[in-house]
């Protein structure tokens, strides 16, 4: 449902809070901003701003809870549940917001403007020996306060957690244009609520996040990468046992590919190769870290050696040079661009248990086929923490306009298996305007109704954000 346009005083106002440069009500400038990355939403706004400071933010929220109008907080425009793509809202962009306040190694903290990139946030911790460790495909775009605002996850999430865990501290700009100053870099503070845990994870409903103090961990001397092949998800889940078992912690990443997405990428994605000498059913990107040069490479070579003599893994190709690595990481990050070209589908992005994901493959993939035979499921992600990314695309040939209108229904099928095994119906992009409505069959009712009751007493007048979650 589209929001009612601001009326023009309310408009002059918003341009005056920010001044010249912070506003543009030109739909050319504005269309880029528009779009999610699938094309799948299309929004439209009056204005957008583009503050350059908190104090700018904090004017243009206090106008707009005076005046009643509702805005759509936006990072890098990287989100794929069309939560930062307004209907009718003021688009309020914090990419402009580009200060790196603070840098302190012997806090292995930084502060850093919600609009640096978090590629930019891995530079930084870079340039004083440190490392940020949260890494993900669309890194170059998405913003220090988009990542905060979905609770992303990536591909260390496994021994570095979600953002949840490596924020410290936040800046925000309330619902009434308030300055909620909470930066610190402590890493206890038992002083009641903890209220930054609000701001993660809320998709810019409860305010906009200007700036945010994040962790930062020693740069581990040795990585080593390798893919290997395997028969099913269950040897994964086995080998995943094994190498947090032996490495004492240094698993970083451990990503499935099931063969056919694997396909879809060295058809779809130029420079890309195949990194074994067999085409197995499955596939696993492994990475293994250690603060101690050469360790990581030995670990890798024990555990490879165990898999392959206990027949856990059909084959296996360790990177010899960072190249190689990024090779290898090329074909598991451009799994969902490789997609594109195979035409539409229902897209999921799930959790379950660890131990219970072979399991839920199989079931999903039984029932998705028995609804639609032939439909082509490709699953990959983030095995080591229970985050897949579960995708069924139209089958070969296929009337794509009838697949694609059972969409809500087939993944209503998907989404019933993973609330069965005490999963997720999002595990890292939120929930947005794609996924609230839904949630509401897989949330308890205390849940919906705790939810409400903070959005109330935070956004009375419900402007940020108002079509996404409770």
């Amino acid at each position: 449902m589209a929001s009612p346009s601001p009326s023009p005083t309310a408009l002059a106002a918003l341009k005056s809070a920010v001044g010249d440069g912070g506003w543009t009500d030109d739909p050319a400038e504005i269309a880029p901003w528009l779009t999610e990355w699938r094309n799948r939403w299309s929004g439209h706004t009056p204005l957008m701003l583009t503050p350059r400071s908190t104090a700018e933010v904090a004017r243009a929220v206090a106008v707009c809870a005076e005046h009643g109008v509702a805005v759509v907080p936006q990072g890098g425009d990287t989100g794929l549940v069309g939560g930062q793509i307004p209907f009718g809202e003021v688009l309020l962009s914090t990419r402009r917001l580009r200060t790196v306040r603070d840098v302190t190694p012997l806090d292995d903290a930084m502060t850093l403007e919600a609009g640096v990139t978090l590629l930019e946030a891995q530079q930084t911790a870079a340039a004083v020996d440190r490392m940020f460790p949260l890494s993900l495909a669309a890194e170059g775009s998405a913003t220090i306060g988009g990542v905060i605002s979905t609770n992303a996850g990536g591909t260390a999430v496994l021994r570095y957690g979600v953002m949840r865990d490596l924020v410290l501290g936040i800046e925000a700009v309330m619902p009434d244009g308030q300055v909620f100053n909470g930066l610190k870099r402590l890493r206890k503070d038992n002083t009641g609520y903890d209220l930054k845990q609000l701001l993660i994870g809320a998709e810019g409903t409860l305010g906009v996040i200007t700036a945010a103090t994040l962790k930062l961990f020693p740069v581990m001397r040795s990585r080593a990468t390798a893919v290997v092949g395997l028969d099913d998800p269950a040897a994964a889940i086995d080998l995943l046992a094994r190498a947090k078992a032996e490495t004492g912690g240094g698993v970083e990443a451990f990503e499935l590919m099931k063969r056919i997405g694997m396909d879809f990428v060295l058809a779809n994605i130029p420079d890309t190769r195949e990194p074994l000498d067999s085409t197995p059913p499955w596939s696993v990107l492994i990475e293994l870290v250690s603060g101690e040069p050469g360790a990581a490479d030995a670990a890798m070579e024990r555990l490879l050696t165990h898999a392959f003599e206990t027949g856990l893994i059909s084959d296996a190709a360790i990177a010899q040079n960072d190249a190689q690595r990024a090779a290898f990481w090329k074909v598991r990050e451009e799994q969902s661009a490789a997609q594109k070209p195979e035409g539409g589908g229902w897209k999921h992005d799930v959790s379950v248990p660890v131990s219970r994901i072979a399991e839920f493959l199989e079931e999903a993939t039984a029932a998705v086929e028995r609804f639609h035979p032939g439909a082509r499921v490709s699953a990959f992600g983030h095995v080591g923490d229970g985050n897949l990314h579960y995708d069924v695309l139209c089958p070969l040939g296929g009337d794509l306009k009838a697949f694609l209108a059972r969409w809500e229904e087939g993944s209503q099928i998907v989404h019933d298996i993973v609330a069965r095994y005490d999963g997720s119906i999002s595990a890292e992009h939120g929930l947005g305007r794609l996924k609230t409505d839904e949630a509401r069959r897989y949330k308890s009712p205390l849940e919906i109704t705790t939810m409400q009751a903070i959005r109330a007493a935070i956004d009375p007048q419900r402007i940020m954000n108002p079509a996404v979650l409770f």
